[in-house]
């Protein structure tokens, strides 16, 4: 199974890294009085999860996910299928796929305005940066660079419909000059329409609090993608549920963040489509 770099690129999209975490604090349990129970309208799968499946029959993996009961995709990558080809077959299957991951390259000339026609003629209502190079990322201003260039494909993309946004692992919470990366980004982009897709399970393996993100910058997180930790100190990846991270107290503050599309993902599934239906059962029970 190919990892996420060699995948990305392999795809012609291009992206996966590791720290230390804070257990989550357990919040007032909303269900127990008055407050209504919520829950996850639309459950969506990073189709990274299926990438081999994916790289053997789009089509038919599509259905099985469908099959399982995700109503959202986002994919990385196409496997050689043309805009057509894919919205065809998202169509076929009553799937929506508001987003799709990209590489950093895929937002600067030459190749943005490919990028935002693919995903306009698509249905993408997101492009998402979901990987930068380790080159690329060794300063503050490197930061600064990668934010301005994001700015810089927003407004382009506003004339087709279609956001920025980018995706963290644990990379970006590395300090620089009293200030992370993910920091750098977001108040340099914080006038704008760029947004951040927020991986839940990579921000808590680097030391992160999400709500404490949510809180400083409210709003600013209109997608993440789900995925379990073991916990301390090897934060094996778990099917969503099935370890130690506090779903319903992160959920609970969904407004706050401006959470808007839930992605499930697994960066290295034993069996994917048991992965991607155990983590949809969970999900699907799930209130907050």
């Amino acid at each position: 199974m190919t990892d996420r770099r060699q995948f990305l690129r392999g795809a012609g999209v291009a992206l996966a890294a590791g720290i230390a975490v804070p257990r989550l604090l357990h919040a007032f349990d909303r269900n127990a009085g008055a407050p209504p129970v919520d829950r996850i309208k639309r459950i969506g799968l990073e189709l990274y999860t299926v990438r081999d499946a994916m790289e053997k029959n789009v089509e038919r993996t599509l259905a099985r996910v469908a099959q399982i009961g995700y109503k959202e995709v986002e994919f990385a990558g196409y496997f050689e299928r043309t805009p057509a080809q894919v919205r065809h077959a998202l169509k076929a299957n009553g799937l929506a796929a508001p987003s799709t991951h990209i590489g950093l390259g895929d937002i600067r000339a030459p190749n943005l305005q490919r990028t935002l026609d693919s995903a306009h003629k698509i249905g993408h209502q997101w492009i998402i940066v979901a990987w930068i190079d380790d080159k690329d990322r060794q300063s503050q201003d490197d930061y600064k660079a990668i934010a301005d260039s994001m700015i810089a494909a927003s407004i382009e993309g506003a004339k087709a419909g279609v956001s920025v946004g980018y995706h963290n692992h644990d990379f970006e919470f590395v300090t620089f000059d009293g200030k992370t990366g993910l920091e750098v980004m977001l108040d340099r982009t914080a006038q704008t329409a760029v947004a951040i897709e927020m991986d839940l399970y990579w921000a808590i393996m680097a030391g992160q609090d999400p709500l404490a993100w949510f809180a400083k910058y409210p709003g600013r997180f209109p997608l993440v993608h789900v995925k379990d930790s073991a916990g301390a100190p090897k934060h094996e990846m778990r099917d969503v549920g099935a370890g130690s991270i506090d779903w319903k107290n992160i959920f609970a503050h969904r407004e706050q963040a401006g959470i808007k599309h839930y992605f499930v993902e697994h960066d290295e599934p034993g069996d994917a489509f048991a992965s991607a239906a155990a983590s949809y059962k969970y999900l699907r029970a799930l209130t907050f």
